[in-house]
C-alpha cells in the first residue's frame, strides 16, 4: 500500500527583505536579499540590481512633513542610477508606520552582503559635502536673522513680538540642529552601518 510522502520541512530562514510605501499615493515596493542579488519589486516591474554594481552607499536623515524620525539609504549604481528607501512608510495621507528594528536588520544584511561583492563600494554617512554646506550656511543665516528680528524687539519695547522670536527661534533649532548634524558628511568603513543614521539597532 502506497503511502503519503511526509513533506520534508524547511529550516532555512527567509531572505532578508523590507517592503516601504515611499510616497501617501503609490505602490509599496519591496526590497529582497536573494544572494548577490536585491529584488526590487515595485507591483508593476521587477528589478533584479546585481550588487557588484553598487558603487556608493550613503545614510542620511531625512525627516517628513509627519515624522522628525524619517531616515534614508542610497545606493548609487555603476550605470548612474539610484535606488533609495527609508524606514518610514505611509499608511494614509496623514499617517506613517515606523520599523527601526526591521529596517536596521534588512539595511546591515544589505551593507554586508554588497561589501562581500563589491570591496571597492563606498560607504558614506550624510549629505554630499557642497549640498551639506548649503543647508549650514543656510540654517546659520537663518538663526541669526531671528536672533536679530528678536533683538531688535527687545530694544524696541515690543516683548510680545520678542517673545514670538524666541519661540520661533527655538522651534527653528529644534529642527534644523539634526538636519545639520547628522547629515554632515563622514566617510565609513566598508560595510559600516550608522546606528544615528541607521535607528534600531537590537541590543
Amino acid at each position: 500500500m502506497a503511502r503519503a510522502m511526509q513533506p520534508i520541512p524547511d529550516d532555512d530562514p527567509p531572505p532578508p527583505s523590507w517592503r516601504q510605501r515611499p510616497r501617501p499615493v503609490g505602490f509599496e515596493i519591496s526590497y529582497a536579499l536573494e544572494g548577490d542579488t536585491l529584488v526590487v519589486d515595485s507591483t508593476r516591474k521587477v528589478d533584479r540590481v546585481r550588487l557588484s554594481a553598487v558603487e556608493q552607499v550613503r545614510y542620511t536623515y531625512a525627516p517628513s512633513n509627519v515624522s522628525s524620525k524619517g531616515f534614508k539609504t542610497q545606493l548609487r549604481l555603476s550605470d548612474g542610477k539610484t535606488i533609495t528607501f527609508g524606514n518610514l512608510s505611509w499608511r494614509s495621507l496623514t499617517d506613517m508606520d515606523r520599523d527601526d528594528a526591521g529596517y536596521h536588520a534588512f539595511v546591515s544584511a544589505l551593507a554586508a552582503a554588497i561589501a562581500q561583492a563589491n570591496p571597492r563600494a563606498r560607504f558614506v554617512a550624510g549629505k554630499p559635502p557642497l549640498l551639506w554646506g548649503a543647508l549650514a550656511t543656510v540654517s546659520a543665516l537663518s538663526l541669526l536673522m531671528l536672533a536679530f528680528f528678536t533683538g531688535r524687539a527687545l530694544l524696541q519695547g515690543t516683548h510680545s513680538t520678542a517673545l514670538l522670536g524666541l519661540l520661533l527661534a527655538a522651534a527653528s533649532y529644534w529642527q534644523v540642529k539634526p538636519m545639520v548634524m547628522l547629515n554632515k558628511p563622514r566617510e565609513l568603513a566598508l560595510g559600516e552601518v550608522p546606528d544615528d543614521l541607521v535607528p534600531g539597532r537590537r541590543a
